[in-house]
């Protein structure tokens, strides 16, 4: 229903807004100049009523009214909501109806474009890609007070580009601001057409892959400092937007940091994914080996691009290995030490920046600069499995398969070597693959023998 919903509501503000247009273009044809005619166009073609509308577009445009009523203390020239929803389905239109701007498409006695109109032409798009300027002529025609008024409408600090529901593309630095191209997120595009629920791709732009489980807290072994820390972590992400909030601790908090340290295979994945699925927050791993970069600026840039996209988004982003980005900064002895400490800068400031929650896991503490470990809420150490957490491990590893060779002494293996959960797995899947190959339920003994000989002979030990 939210899909026909969607589509209707739209359809009725495209119908609005093409009424709005040719009345805007009537008065430019014309040429009128009154003022009065000016100020009161928008008043005069008031947009649908959208108060019993249950579409997400209907949604959006009520709460964003009550943001910008908030934000705009002067309404007296204009009605601040029904510009914005110009601006919000003019930045669609491109989208849901593209040749709903041909009337654009027209040219003075020399047979030159009207500079009035902005806009610009898209390398395989064929129709009219509106600007800022495009916006301005539609809001405010040729009357300087109104269209300086909306202006505002294009503040970083406006609902629309805070929460990058719209952006307006940089122009190049030597031309007006406002004929960059008028977007609308891949998120809220999916959001007011389809209903989906956007999820960005892997790319060079967005090196961050989605990771999830399908494990609980039962599959979790943890001693018990780790195991309560983690409770801790728990509740900051339950309650951390609610503290932003609070009079007093406000101005304190910003966000939630949070640094997992410990031995590769100690859980610290596991962990971050089963904290998003008990809150219901996307996880995303960073990909350092994709934002790392040996190009100067290329490093901020990339990781620029992931802050910008998990700004105001329900996800936790995790940085998995964070010492090969965060690590300590080094004495400037040359130009690659002086920009490798630029770049940490960068980080430290991006990091406090960020109003969402990111965990950041490490193998060596000791290899973090100070800095970033002090900008973090929590800590939770990951400990190598003590012999009785060891035990848990290769039972619940081994969990549902009931034929396991009686020479296999779970309690002998797990007090004689210092293994990981992730270790103990890789031995499991070894056995499994090798019994379902001699098509047998049983796990032998020699298999995993063997499976525990490999995985030792993979970290240096011997059997």
């Amino acid at each position: 229903m939210t899909l026909a919903e969607n589509a209707r509501t739209l359809h009725a503000e495209l119908e609005w807004f093409e009424k709005l247009l040719s009345v805007r273009m009537e008065l430019f044809n014309k040429k009128k100049k009154d003022d009065s005619l000016q100020a009161s166009f928008l008043l005069e073609n008031q947009a649908p009523d959208l108060r019993s509308d249950s579409s997400n577009y209907a949604f959006l445009v009520q709460n964003m009214y009550q943001e910008c009523s908030r934000l705009y203390k002067d309404t007296s020239l204009v009605c601040m909501h029904t510009a914005e929803r110009v601006l919000l389905i003019l930045t669609l239109i491109p989208h849901i109806k593209p040749h709903a701007l041909d009337v654009f498409y027209i040219t003075d006695e020399t047979g030159r474009e009207f500079t009035q109109f902005g806009g610009t032409r898209g390398h395989y798009h064929k129709g009219f890609i509106p600007t800022g300027e495009t916006a301005l002529f539609i809001l405010a025609g040729n009357n300087l007070e109104l269209r300086f008024s909306f202006q505002k409408i294009f503040s970083t600090e406006h609902f629309f580009f805070r929460t990058q529901i719209l952006s307006l593309q940089t122009s190049n630095s030597n031309e007006p601001y406002l004929s960059g191209n008028l977007e609308i997120s891949k998120e809220y595009l999916q959001l007011l057409t389809t209903s989906e629920l956007y999820e960005p791709d892997y790319s060079t732009e967005f090196p961050a892959q989605r990771i999830q489980t399908r494990l609980s807290w039962d599959d979790l072994v943890l001693d018990y400092h780790a195991r309560q820390d983690v409770e801790e972590v728990k509740a900051w992400i339950k309650h951390y937007k609610t503290l932003m909030l609070d009079p007093a601790l406000g101005r304190e908090i910003y966000g939630y940091r949070c640094l997992f340290y410990g031995e590769s295979g100690t859980g610290k994945t596991l962990t971050t994914m089963l904290l998003g699925k008990e809150v219901d927050l996307a996880v995303y791993r960073i990909d350092l080996s994709k934002i790392v970069s040996k190009y100067i600026g290329e490093t901020e840039k990339n990781l620029g691009n992931i802050f910008t996209q998990a700004k105001n988004k329900d996800w936790i982003l995790f940085f998995d290995e964070g010492e090969s980005l965060f690590g300590k900064r080094t004495q400037t002895k040359s130009s690659n030490d002086r920009y490798a400490n630029q770049e940490v800068a960068y980080l430290l400031q991006k990091i406090e920046e960020h109003p969402g929650i990111i965990i950041l896991a490490t193998n060596i503490r000791s290899n973090m600069d100070k800095a970033f470990i002090r900008r973090f809420q929590s800590e939770v150490y990951f400990a190598i499995p003590d012999t009785q957490s060891r035990l848990l491990l290769w039972e619940k590893a081994f969990q549902g398969y009931h034929h396991l060779d009686k020479r296999i002494d779970l309690q002998a293996i797990a007090e004689k070597y210092e293994m990981t959960g992730a270790a103990i797995k890789n031995v499991r899947n070894y056995c499994v693959i090798m019994s379902k190959d001699r098509q047998t339920d049983i796990i032998l003994y020699e298999d995993f023998r063997e499976g525990l000989r490999k995985q030792l002979d993979k970290e240096g030990k011997k059997l």
